[in-house]
């Protein structure tokens, strides 16, 4: 008996059936930021599937968090989201503060603030540099690396690191910071307004740049939620979601800013959401040095830290959305448990449904709007 052949499915537009072919983007391509694969199906331009293929370096770093002490952890934290290291380094520390009751001095939980708002303007400059060098701008790339070079000098003067960074500990930091820190961070304060205008009249108004993302990749804010995207991507969707706001930690409650929202849901309004968010994030590291207090930046710890035995959870506002630590514990000096909820995975997790029936090009001006980094997929 002869197998019949199945029928291919209709083109884009519902007329005439196509045929379709299978285009591997990645795992080794510019546009995937890292090593991830989309298998897409395409019905000649445009994409009638784009299923994403992950693992390719997963490291285990959940399954590593409960084979050494709560200490040993910290430096895997940084390399989960190399981009948004303070962030989720604060998490870690944050999930086991809260669990041991340990006391964070008021001065660390200012400089963890103005750190981790310098990570978020630096993690967005490499976003904002690497999308549109994926749409074809290779100039702003050299911009954003300069500007974010002044800040990765302030954090090597203080950690020794330029990436992936263990500057917190349980109870605060592993060292004060100095006078050239705080007068290099006010001097960066200063700088980044004329340069951000300029990012403006060179780029966000450029029509060729709104051509582009203008009414592409429209995320809904119905489809955030039901694939729990979070961070800018919800935030481009209309929804003012933000875990500074909405579960308040460290300093945050201290300052006053705004959390940017545009309800147009496409890839234009992502964008302009992480322009915005530079702007308040200079806005608080401005007022937390303007109040910073003196003190120490230690806490008391427990030499040999033992939590005691519970299910715990600590969550942060990172540069791609919300991350969250939680941490089981039945009273040993290693966790029983580590669970990581990261930003990336939730908002790649959307991306086969919100690519269905775009052109090529579009779908990866729309993934370079998401703003992946793909370790943090991983883990």
């Amino acid at each position: 008996m002869i197998a019949q052949k199945e029928a291919p499915p209709a083109g884009p537009s519902g007329g005439a059936p196509q045929e379709t072919f299978v285009l591997n983007l990645g795992p080794q391509h510019p546009a995937a930021h890292g090593v991830l694969r989309i298998l897409m199906t395409m019905d000649g331009e445009w994409i009638t599937r784009a299923e994403p293929v992950i693992g390719y370096i997963h490291r285990m770093h959940e399954k590593m968090g409960e084979n050494r002490t709560w200490a040993k952890f910290l430096p895997n934290t940084s390399r989960i989201d190399y981009l948004s290291a303070m962030h989720y380094t604060h998490a870690f520390v944050g999930a086991v503060e809260r669990a041991a009751k340990i006391e964070v001095p008021a001065r660390a939980e200012y400089i963890r603030v103005i750190t981790s708002e310098l990570n978020r303007i630096a993690s967005h400059m490499v976003w904002w540099g690497a999308l549109l060098s994926d749409l074809g701008g290779l100039t702003p790339f050299l911009y954003a690396f300069d500007d974010r070079e002044l800040i990765l000098d302030l954090f090597e003067g203080i950690c020794g690191a330029r990436l992936t960074y263990c500057y917190y500990r349980f109870g605060g930091l592993c060292n004060d910071v100095d006078d050239d820190f705080l007068k290099g961070a006010r001097a960066f304060v200063k700088h980044m307004p004329p340069r951000l205008k300029m990012y403006r009249d060179l780029v966000t108004d450029n029509i060729i740049l709104r051509k582009r993302l203008t009414g592409i990749g429209p995320i809904s804010a119905d489809m955030c939620r039901r694939y729990g995207a979070t961070g800018p991507v919800i935030r481009g969707a209309g929804v003012a979601y933000d875990v500074r706001k909405v579960e308040p930690y460290s300093a945050y409650p201290q300052f006053d800013f705004k959390i940017p929202v545009y309800p147009e849901c496409d890839s234009m309004a992502r964008y302009l959401v992480r322009m915005d968010e530079m702007e308040q994030s200079l806005r608080i590291v401005e007022q937390a040095l303007d109040s910073l207090p003196a003190g120490p930046v230690m806490g008391k710890v427990p030499r040999v830290l033992k939590l005691p035995p519970g299910d715990y959870s600590y969550a942060v506002e990172a540069a791609r959305g919300r991350f969250m630590v939680r941490i089981v514990s039945d009273g040993k000096d290693i966790p029983y448990r580590v669970r990581l909820r990261t930003p990336s995975f939730s908002n790649l997790s959307l991306f086969e449904e919100a690519s269905r029936g775009m052109i090529l090009p579009d779908a990866l001006a729309m993934l370079g709007s998401l703003d992946l980094v793909i370790p943090d997929i991983d883990r």
